[in-house]
């Protein structure tokens, strides 16, 4: 029998507080905060990325002062009873509100024109009746698309070795990355080796793509036994890229359905999504996949967007080929006249993230794959 189940956060109370359930790093011994079965509901509070460390008192000189050791706090990890490695586990978002503040965040240093504005600048949004404003942007209104800007899977030990490896070989090349920094992590005990939830990676994380309202279908690869789902990084409205770093960044209230497909994951690494009409996608129903750029056709480069739409269209042709039995030439063709490029996040390194957008409409009335 289905179960409903609520996993809340205090919002007054620091995440380092809350290590029960909240954390701010990717480890497979992050305990579970709540356990359920495929086909349960789960209702649960985000708290925004910064941690409640801005509000409608902050100005311009704070944002220096942010501790940003502690970006993402996330709620969860989610036991999904039956998971195992090879799983794909689908996340179906339901529902997604927001709080009334929100907050748009240029940091020095951070952000893809960063040369170009070096100076903090922060933008403080009243959010209400679906509509962002702010006094820091008069004549400005911005509506509600909200969206989980980071949303992710526990890495087995084996893939956090592999990845810390890449991203130390990328630091010692000069790269931005964020390597593991035991201040601010949450839980401590994981500090010297937890990842940074700063870039997406295998697992999924700070992904930022808009088409993520409610109604969307999330499919993660496993790669741990019981999953350990968790999500964060609320967003009230986001433009493709998030540019200067930040979108309208604010906490949530979100209601998702977990389900399982057994040995669903195959040889896939990406995430992938799909969804039916909304505010933040195309008309009809549509399918998504991901790219990122640090490892396109296995030798990729960090914040490299040839590389990172190379991803994405490699992976939008194998789900052509999977799902839909056209060859790998029609499916190429198939992405070249119908498929979307967008970027998606350019802002954290090493990962550029592009996502191939197809809207299905094309396929109506369509039974079987390609020609022989």
């Amino acid at each position: 029998m289905m179960a409903s189940l609520e996993l809340t956060v205090d919002r007054a109370v620091p995440v380092r507080e809350q290590a029960d359930r909240c954390h701010t790093r990717w480890h497979p011994d992050i305990p579970a905060a709540i356990r359920c079965a495929p086909g349960d509901e789960v209702r649960l509070q985000t708290r925004d990325a910064v941690d409640g460390q801005l509000s409608m008192d902050s100005s311009h000189e704070d944002l220096i002062r942010v501790d940003r050791t502690i970006v993402h706090p996330l709620t969860g990890p989610i036991f999904v009873e039956g998971a195992e490695p090879g799983d794909l586990l689908v996340v179906e978002l339901l529902e997604i509100s927001t709080g009334s503040f929100g907050y748009t965040a240029q940091f020095p240093r951070f952000g893809f024109l960063r040369d170009e504005f070096p100076d903090p600048f922060l933008v403080r949004w009243e959010i209400d009746h679906g509509m962002a404003v702010s006094p820091d942007l008069p004549g400005v209104q911005i509506p509600a698309a909200p969206f989980l800007g980071t949303i992710g899977l526990a890495p087995s030990r084996d893939l956090l070795e592999r990845i810390n490896a890449r991203e130390r070989a990328l630091a010692d090349a000069g790269e931005d990355v964020a390597l593991p920094e035991p201040r601010g992590a949450v839980p401590e005990s994981i500090g010297n080796e937890g990842l940074r939830t700063k870039p997406p990676r295998e697992n999924g994380g700070n992904l930022d793509v808009k088409q993520t309202v409610a109604g969307t279908r999330v499919e993660l690869p496993v790669w741990v036994s019981g999953a350990l789902l968790s999500v964060g990084d609320g967003h009230h409205a986001q433009g493709d890229g998030e540019v200067c770093g930040t979108a309208i960044e604010t906490d949530t209230t979100v209601r998702l359905r977990l389900d399982l497909v057994a040995g669903g994951a195959g040889d896939r690494r990406d995430v992938r999504f799909s969804g039916d009409r909304s505010p933040a996608s195309p008309a009809g129903p549509w399918v998504a996949t991901t790219g990122l750029s640090v490892y396109a056709a296995g030798e990729g480069r960090a914040e490299n967007l040839d590389h990172a739409a190379r991803s994405a269209l490699m992976n939008m042709i194998d789900h052509l080929v999977a799902e839909r039995g056209y060859h790998r030439r029609e499916a190429y063709a198939i992405c070249s006249v119908a498929a979307d490029l967008k970027v998606s996040e350019l802002v954290d390194a090493p990962n550029f993230v592009v996502t191939a957008l197809l809207p299905l409409g094309i396929f109506e009335g369509v039974t079987s794959g390609g020609l022989s």
